[in-house]
């Protein structure tokens, strides 16, 4: 296995992992996935030329969860040919994947206060890498390069310009590397180029955004200068008015700190339900009357069709409204909700289609109606493309 690749995809409360055994095999060789991690019931499952599955102790963090993985499939890690971990934000230092090495990285470290609750947690498993596997080539793989072709119309802010220019303040857009494969994916799909497509994508997981893609190209997303604005998410607020900062120092005389924090770790679908950031244990809450996991996944699908419609200024047409991600792909209750919300579309739901996530290419949509499709990501297998890539270039 002299060319696999590793893949890590830290996310804010799950690792996935993949082990690709050559860049034309579309099929890993092993996967695994750590979930819930700083949570009551952490748990890993590995899959492939390992099977495991059982419990983490409870409340382990990534560290704890990527160490595990190592343990538990160092028998298959062996001459790594290069490890490539996604990385959310590149500000403007990263418009493309890039091998790390000891400059690299320190740059990197410098982005951590855009994206708090993912860069340390992508740069923590790129320092462990790096110390566990010396010599392997590490690359990072960045969610905002995608986004690098919005026009200044759409990642400016109406703020001083001189913030822009001096501390580049702006919106990057996030989850990149997924709309990238799922563009490319929906394209053959559709039997078209993907210059030939005009998309609207909601990836929808513990972290949630919407994209519109003219012709291939990513031109608007609901997320901004950080991973903090756009949709409702599993523990993230998504758009407030910024004076509610101000307003929650004064009335509670909370610091800025403490005001992020909460933002950031206890909002979204967990502030508003009062019960979990986990959309499987919302909706089978909300089925046993649970009013707190019904008022959150109202508000979650609403602000999800509020944005579609907002980011339909971005295309003169759209060939298909695409769901992905983990609440996107597998719950479809949520998927009726936010197309019911959108109304002036008069979507047409397939309602067995959409109960099974779609037929041979993903269609949950009845025909006459505007298409609509659930297409899987796979940033993992774009990573240990890109990786692959950049190894054989250097």
């Amino acid at each position: 296995m002299n060319q696999s690749v590793l893949v890590i995809n830290c996310g804010s409360s799950s690792i996935k992992f993949a082990l690709y055994a050559n860049p034309d095999e579309s099929a890993p060789l092993l996967t695994a996935l750590a979930e819930r991690l700083n949570e009551h019931q952490p748990s890993i499952r590995i899959q492939g030329a390992i099977e495991y599955q059982g419990d983490l102790p409870a409340d382990s963090g990534h560290k704890a969860a990527l160490l595990s993985f190592i343990e538990r499939c160092g028998s298959v890690l062996q001459n790594l040919q290069g490890i490539g971990h996604r990385v959310v934000h590149g500000g403007e230092l990263f418009h493309a994947s890039t091998i790390i090495d000891d400059e690299q990285q320190q740059r990197l470290a410098t982005l951590s206060p855009l994206a708090p609750l993912h860069n340390p947690i992508n740069l923590l498993g790129l320092e462990l890498c790096r110390e566990l596997f010396a010599g392997v080539p590490q690359v990072a793989v960045f969610d905002t390069a995608f986004h690098q072709t919005l026009s200044e119309s759409a990642y400016l802010y109406g703020v001083p310009y001189e913030w822009y220019e001096q501390d580049a303040v702006r919106r990057y857009g996030f989850h990149g590397t997924s709309y990238r494969y799922v563009t490319q994916e929906t394209a053959r799909r559709l039997k078209k180029a993907p210059e030939d497509c005009n998309l609207l994508i909601a990836h929808l997981g513990n972290g949630c955004s919407a994209a519109a893609v003219l012709c291939g190209r990513s031109v608007d997303s609901s997320m901004g200068l950080t991973p903090l604005e756009g949709l409702v998410m599993g523990s993230r607020c998504g758009d407030i008015d910024p004076g509610l900062i101000e307003h929650m120092q004064r009335s509670r005389n909370l610091s800025l700190e403490q005001i992020m924090h909460e933002l950031n770790r206890n909002s979204g679908l967990k502030g508003l339900s009062g019960l979990s950031n986990d959309m499987r244990t919302l909706l089978a809450a909300e089925a046993e009357g649970h009013e707190g996991a019904h008022r959150a996944i109202q508000v979650f699908c609403f602000r999800v069709a509020r944005q579609f419609s907002a980011l339909a200024t971005s295309l003169p047409t759209i060939d298909a409204v695409v769901f992905t991600g983990g609440i996107g792909e597998h719950a479809a209750p949520v998927r009726q909700r936010i197309l019911a919300a959108w109304r002036l579309m008069n979507f047409r739901l397939d309602s067995e289609l959409n109960r099974c996530h779609g037929d041979e290419n993903g269609r949950i949509s009845q025909p006459g109606s505007p298409l609509v499709l659930v297409v899987p990501t796979s940033e993992e297998r774009m990573i240990a493309l890109d990786t692959y890539q950049l190894i054989a270039a250097n």
